[in-house]
């Protein structure tokens, strides 16, 4: 059973409390840690936890929605704050912060939703939806709110967002509530201005898209001239995930730039530091796109910093940027993490998952994914 089978059905519409707080630590550990009282003064976060999903299994736009993208969003709102445990500090003055809990939330929420077998599809949009629940608060407000609104709907649904968001106001105890479903009612209608209220803002071309998310003072209209000197596939996923197979089989005659092969050149372990390994890596790289030469770029490329540095790298080559990612079940990865010449070592291959975050539009010309469910 996973967090997707505990959504609220017709017609009593009821959360089933003592199962949740039963079946999952993740939820038990919502108790008992503090929120600041300016915000919410209800209690706890697993006091307001169990009120933002009430609200939200009164909603009307929330019933409205088809099965499947209910489950969605009231998976999210169950997941919303799970990060704050690991983010909430007290502040020399006294005040109750969280700072980074969204992001950070969203990272957790993948490898909890992957563990219990939730399907690809359905954890990316609980995950972004996590990710991105705060931005409806603040979006008027921010000089970038064109930007930003334009990157949330790359991965995340904007109407989910706004009803996600509007039931976090309303199951919460705090003096700007009225002031932060007006915001929310705003952030839909720009949204819908935007054209990105159901679906991803579109853009010219797959180009025109990849330049908007590398250049802050470019237009989401504005179109792109193309002229590739070469193609880059980088590969991402958790070491077992069948990278190495997947090029074999669906890349062969592609040079290949291994970041295993060059540890085991340098003599470096997956534990250690990599700086060296990567110099190297990217020496190679530079080779092949100072002679127009494509390649593939294969490593774990697990985290959205690490992508961007090596995807600035090919891009000021003018390479065109597909980023392959592949991906099992937790059995399988770790069966044929085992298998493996030089497997990753159980604690290591546990802090990849502490920061894994699968690749999205905003990264590349185009992302493939390769999931085996």
């Amino acid at each position: 059973m996973n967090v997707l089978s505990f959504c609220p059905k017709p017609p009593a519409w009821r959360v089933d409390w003592p199962a949740l707080h039963d079946a999952y630590p993740w939820v038990r550990a919502l108790a008992g840690c503090p929120q600041d009282p300016a915000h919410h003064a209800e209690g706890d976060v697993w006091v307001h936890t169990r009120m933002v999903c009430e609200a939200l299994a009164s909603a009307a736009g929330w019933r409205g929605l088809p099965a499947d993208e209910r489950a969605v969003v009231f998976a999210a709102a169950l997941l919303h704050d799970v990060a704050k445990p690991e983010c909430t500090r007290a502040e020399p003055d006294g005040r109750v912060t969280s700072r980074g809990h969204s992001r950070r939330g969203s990272i957790l929420a993948r490898a909890l939703l992957w563990r219990q077998a939730v399907p690809f599809a359905a954890r990316e949009a609980i995950t972004a939806l996590v990710r991105y629940h705060q931005v409806p608060y603040f979006l008027i407000d921010r000089d970038d709110a064109q930007r930003l609104c334009i990157e949330a709907s790359q991965t995340a649904r904007c109407d989910h967002l706004a009803l996600l968001a509007e039931a976090d106001v309303r199951g919460r105890v705090c003096r700007d509530q009225q002031r932060l479903l007006d915001n929310v009612a705003l952030f839909r209608e720009y949204c819908r201005e935007q054209g990105c209220l159901t679906s991803p803002r579109a853009f010219a071309s797959a180009h025109a898209r990849f330049l908007y998310f590398r250049h802050p003072e470019r237009r989401p209209d504005a179109p792109a001239h193309e002229d590739f000197r070469a193609d880059v596939v980088l590969m991402s996923g958790l070491p077992g995930a069948g990278k190495d197979h997947h090029i074999r089989t669906h890349l062969p005659g592609w040079p290949a730039i291994s970041l295993d092969a060059v540890r085991a050149e340098l003599d470096v372990e997956p534990g250690e530091t990599q700086g060296a390994v990567v110099n190297r890596a990217r020496d190679l790289a530079r080779e092949y796109l100072r002679r127009r030469t494509s390649f593939v770029w294969n490593a774990t490329n697990l985290s959205r910093q690490l992508r961007r540095g090596v995807v600035a790298l090919f891009a000021d080559y003018q390479a065109r940027v597909t980023i392959r990612y592949v991906e099992v079940p937790e059995g399988v990865l770790f069966q044929q993490n085992r298998q493996r010449p030089a497997p990753v070592p159980q604690e290591v291959m546990e802090r990849m998952i502490h920061r894994w975050e699968t690749p999205d539009r905003t990264e590349a010309h185009a992302v493939e994914t390769v999931v085996r469910e």
